[in-house]
C-alpha cells in the first residue's frame, strides 16, 4: 500500500509537531518552557509532545492515522458548513479560509504553514518512514515521543538534557541548510 498525498501531510504535521515542541518552547502552540526559564528539559518536552499526540489522536486509539485524518477533515468541513446542510459554498468557503488565515497569525504562523514554510513537500515521505518505524502507516504515541525524543537530542548540542534558546537556534539553522540542499532554487539566499 502506497502512502497518499494526505496522509503524509497529515503525518508530516505530526512529526513536524513534535520539532515545533522543541523549536519554540514557550511561544506558540508549543509551550513546552513550562517554568519559563529560556530552556526546555527533556522532561518538559516529552509532556508537551504526549498533549500534541493527545491532540493529533482524534479518536484516541493511541495511533494517529487515516482514521484520525479523515476525523480531522470531517472536523474542518462541518466547521466551514456554517449553515450545516452538508455542502460548502462559496462565501462558506471563504469565511472558513480567512477563519483558519486568522487563527495561524494568531499561532505565529504565516499564510503558508508553520511558521511562513510550506507543509510537508518533499521531506515528508521521509519523515512519515522515519515515524513510522514499524511500517504500518500509523505513529503510535510512542514511535511520536521517540521522534520528539530523537529530535531534542539532535537540538540538545552539548548533551545536558536541556535545549536552550542558541540550541533552538543553530537547530533551526541546520534545518534550513538541510532544506536548502539538493532543491534547485532553494539554497542560499
Amino acid at each position: 500500500m502506497k502512502y497518499g498525498k494526505t496522509s503524509i501531510a497529515i503525518t508530516a504535521a505530526v512529526i513536524l509537531g513534535a520539532t515545533a515542541v522543541i523549536a519554540a518552547p514557550g511561544q506558540g502552540r508549543g509551550k513546552a518552557d513550562t517554568n519559563g526559564d529560556g530552556m526546555v528539559t527533556k522532561s518538559e518536552m516529552l509532556a508537551a509532545a504526549a498533549t500534541k499526540f493527545a491532540k493529533l489522536d482524534a479518536n484516541s486509539d493511541g495511533s494517529v492515522d487515516s482514521a484520525d485524518r479523515d476525523a480531522m477533515v470531517k472536523k474542518r468541513f462541518d466547521k466551514m458548513d456554517a449553515d450545516g446542510n452538508g455542502a460548502i459554498t462559496e462565501a462558506e468557503f471563504k469565511a472558513g479560509h480567512e477563519a483558519r488565515k486568522a487563527e495561524r497569525q494568531g499561532e505565529g504562523r504565516g499564510h503558508r504553514g508553520m511558521r511562513g514554510g510550506k507543509h510537508g513537500g518533499g521531506k515528508g515521505m521521509a519523515m512519515l518512514r522515519n515515524a513510522d518505524v514499524n511500517g504500518d502507516q500509523a505513529v503510535s504515541r510512542d514511535e511520536f515521543l521517540a521522534a520528539a525524543e530523537a529530535r531534542f537530542a539532535k537540538a540538545d548540542g552539548n548533551g545536558d538534557g536541556n535545549v536552550t534558546k542558541e540550541e533552538r537556534k543553530a537547530m533551526r539553522e541546520k534545518m534550513r541548510e538541510e532544506r536548502g540542499q539538493g532543491r534547485p532554487g532553494r539554497g542560499e539566499s
